[in-house]
């Protein structure tokens, strides 16, 4: 297996991170955003989204971070990860969804605005942010992992644009259930540290 990455991208730190996590046997291909690598016609051959991360799997192409931690649980028959039985799978899901909606443009935007000078209004998007920060906040009460008494792709979803937030001047120092949660990951074997950018409060 190949895996199309780019270090500062949290999507592909997402899909690199739950394959390292399961010990997946596979290849990262850094693809140069800068100098337009993913929109070239052999990269749009092979994802017409022209965006990272993208799987290669024998002959098979899987674009989206969460559709690739998908095909890598089911493909490695890794049910603790992502169960098969029905309210186990929909509440994994339910969070996949939050991954893909409030985190991309809350802490995921605000990150952009800081890192790629991106349109987005600031004050927006760091609000967005909180709000689902203090949702999250709340689930974790009394529970170590988002959707089960074990971690599972729901976690790792969640996990990277919310440990870069700072990178997007959201500060994250009132969660303390969030906090611990993000402890809780990055001491999992097998984790992967995103790569910090000098920018936000961690400047």
């Amino acid at each position: 297996m190949k895996l199309y990455s780019h270090p500062i991208s949290g999507h592909a730190h997402r899909a690199r991170l739950f394959l390292s996590l399961i010990g997946a046997d596979v290849e990262i291909v850094t693809v140069d955003l800068a100098k337009g690598e993913h929109k070239s016609p052999e990269y749009l051959a092979k994802n017409r989204f022209g965006q990272v991360p993208l799987l290669e799997d024998g002959g098979e192409f899987i674009s989206d971070s969460n559709a690739i931690m998908v095909y890598a649980a089911k493909k490695f028959g890794r049910t603790d990860w992502l169960p098969s039985d029905p309210i186990g799978s929909a509440k994994v899901q339910r969070w996949l969804s939050v991954a893909a909606g409030q985190i991309a443009f809350g802490p995921g935007a605000a990150r952009l605005v800081t890192i790629f000078k991106a349109g987005f209004n600031p004050e927006e998007v760091i609000a967005r942010a909180h709000a689902i920060l203090a949702l999250i906040e709340a689930e974790l009460e009394g529970r170590d992992w988002i959707a089960a008494d074990h971690p599972t792709i729901a976690d790792v979803a969640l996990y990277s644009y919310i440990a870069s937030a700072p990178e997007g001047n959201v500060d994250l120092s009132s969660y303390a259930n969030v906090n611990s949660w993000l402890a809780r990951i990055e001491a999992l074997s097998g984790f992967v540290e995103f790569a910090k950018n000098p920018v936000g409060l961690n400047a």
